[in-house]
């Protein structure tokens, strides 16, 4: 969440970086005087409890002069006093509890330099990297759901038979294609990520405090008998394991890895933008998470993106990097740059990795502080992005490896991890 003080600070500009996500104004009005009643009624709150403990404090001494029906008198008077200290203490915390929901709806403010816009068409493209239009013309690309049926890799039939539609069954050869993915995304972070194996289904409390049920409020899947939700990405169940704790600086930053299977409902219509791996209900992703000091995240991020790089470069597929206006940034981002891959079966750029930089709002949520040497309590800042999504980058490498005789040819710095270098080859 953010800063409640911001609200009662510098609530117009607060409003204004708020409106620039497309936050409702009257929202941000209304968390501005919660928390303008709330700074009432503590002030209330210490100075009726001031006044009682006066009166408490007079009794001893009454008592020790024996004085005892001005003592008595004291007795009612701390009783009534006590009496209203509660009332007081009841409306605080009906306060803070109002205060509290309304904040828990108010998304990350945007960072004053990300672009302005309200959808995907404003977003700018910042870098591109080995694309080259001209490898692509004259020549009939396929997308990868065509190749992948042929190849007997990749069967949609049995895959809607089982679960519906947006679901996947990827076998054989692409079976071993998506394991070495993850493999060596794993392998490539090792040095610099400690490997995490979560649950994948997670309390209430936690999707919430990480900004994801607000986010996924309608996309999310919710165990029927249980207070749990299977994890829409591998940050919540990383972010979820210090919520509550308080960290030592000289332990950041933190930085996590996992491999994860993510469930989402992507809800809308189907429709080409959803054929074969494009956009799926669950598939398999490494995730990265960081916990580190305010003053070190925007150095922490632009690592972070050359981290989410390192598998697309090695792997040799084309790939850009594209910068999300205020409009479209995700509800818990200050920043986000979106990796996206050149798909030739399909002539479109595909995200297959999305880096955010949260700074404190899930470790405000979630309390999730750390200690500064000198003492100071602090909170830490986070950042996340994908390692490697593997259902787009998978399409990718098919695509890309298309071979005229109908074969697919893995890049090299994959094959040590699938076990083959080629698929189907010799099919036309």
């Amino acid at each position: 969440m953010i800063d409640t003080k911001l609200l009662l600070d510098d609530f117009e500009g607060t409003a204004r970086r708020l409106a620039r996500k497309g936050v409702d104004p009257e929202l941000v009005r209304q968390a501005r005087d919660l928390a303008e009643a709330r700074r009432h009624q503590v002030q209330g709150v210490d100075a009726a409890r001031r006044e009682r403990n006066e009166v408490s404090a007079r009794i001893g001494s009454l008592m020790r002069e024996k004085r005892a029906e001005e003592a008595e008198q004291a007795r009612t008077q701390a009783a009534e006093l006590g009496a209203r200290l509660e009332e007081r203490e009841a409306e605080l915390r009906a306060t803070e509890s109002a205060l509290e929901d309304v904040v828990m709806r108010l998304p990350n403010l945007p960072a004053d330099d990300v672009p302005d816009g309200v959808s995907d068409a404003d977003n700018v493209v910042r870098a591109t990297f080995g694309y080259d239009p001209a490898r692509y013309a004259g020549r009939d690309w396929q997308p990868h759901w065509e190749i992948g049926e042929r190849l007997d890799i990749l069967d949609a039939a049995r895959a809607a038979k089982l679960s519906g539609a947006m679901f996947a069954v990827v076998q054989g050869a692409g079976a071993r294609l998506l394991r070495g993915l993850t493999s060596m995304a794993l392998d490539i972070h090792r040095d610099a990520y400690l490997e995490v194996i979560p649950p994948h289904v997670v309390r209430t409390e936690v999707i919430t405090r990480t900004g994801h049920l607000t986010k996924f409020d309608t996309q999310a899947y919710r165990l029927r008998d249980d207070e749990l939700w299977l994890i829409p990405t591998g940050e919540v169940a990383l972010m979820g394991m210090h919520q509550g704790e308080i960290l030592a600086e000289a332990d950041l930053p933190r930085r996590y890895m996992a491999y994860t299977v993510c469930w989402r409902r992507e809800a809308g219509a189907a429709g080409k933008e959803t054929r074969g791996l494009q956009r799926l209900h669950e598939f398999h992703k490494v995730e990265l998470v960081k916990l580190c000091r305010p003053e070190d995240s925007e150095a922490e991020f632009q690592s972070l993106v050359a981290d989410a790089a390192r598998p697309l470069e090695l792997l040799g597929l084309p790939y850009r990097i594209v910068e999300l206006c205020s409009g479209d940034l995700t509800f818990s981002a200050s920043r986000v740059y979106d990796l996206e891959v050149y798909s030739p079966g399909v002539d479109r750029w595909l995200e297959v990795s999305s880096v955010s930089l949260v700074t404190d709002f899930q470790s405000r949520r979630g309390q999730i502080r750390f200690r500064r040497e000198g003492g100071a309590l602090d909170y830490v800042h986070a950042l996340n992005g994908s390692g490697l999504a593997t259902p787009r980058v998978w399409a990718a490498v098919v695509e890309h490896g298309l071979q005229p005789d109908g074969s697919v040819v893995l890049p090299e710095a994959l094959v040590p991890y699938a076990g083959i270098s080629t698929i189907g080859a010799g099919r036309a």
